[in-house]
């Protein structure tokens, strides 16, 4: 199957790759029951040596500059509390951590999760983290452009291998929230 973005060489269905996937990405595929279909989320096989974005765009095409989205985990603290969440925005954009996340969390203070915490308490690799089975009682904020696309390249939950998945699929998981602002340039 051809790619609907990118220079890639094959796409595969993801519930045809669970293999391909950490534990809880395939678990998400596995039990997937939004409005679009498993089928149309796709996996793509992608060499971890070319994961910097100059080389990825150089080797996948310029097209998927503007049609992938990066998925950060953030902790948000009040009193002794930390809510942990992700965040999705455009690649080509950056979170605004400190204003639209922490007030969304409702927290004093919000910045970057360590990468110790982001991996264990995701179960997915550093640099591969993606929306598709995270803790389901973790908030998903998400920028509006992300939702807008057609097909959004994103991480896979390894550092090899992506999933490009309808822009709109993000807005059906759990704990999502579209939010205005959240990435800027």
């Amino acid at each position: 199957m051809r790619a609907p973005i990118g220079d890639f060489d094959h796409a595969t269905p993801a519930p045809d790759c669970l293999d391909e996937l950490t534990a809880p990405v395939a678990e998400a595929v596995r039990h997937w029951r939004g409005s679009v279909p498993a089928e149309e989320i796709l996996y793509v096989d992608t060499d971890p040596e070319w994961a910097d974005t100059a080389v990825f765009v150089e080797h996948y095409g310029r097209d998927v500059l503007e049609r992938s989205a990066n998925c950060v985990v953030v902790a948000g603290k009040r009193g002794g509390g930390t809510t942990l969440a992700a965040c999705l925005v455009l690649s080509t954009t950056r979170v605004d951590v400190n204003g639209v996340v922490r007030r969304q969390l409702g927290a004093r203070k919000a910045s970057f999760a360590s990468m110790d915490t982001a991996t264990g308490e995701t179960g997915m690799e550093y640099g591969g983290i993606t929306p598709l089975g995270l803790p389901v009682d973790w908030p998903v904020l998400l920028d509006p452009a992300v939702v807008d696309l057609p097909y959004v390249l994103v991480g896979s939950g390894r550092r090899r291998g992506k999933l490009l998945v309808p822009g709109k699929a993000f807005g059906e998981l759990p704990g999502a929230v579209v939010l205005e602002g959240l990435g800027v340039a």
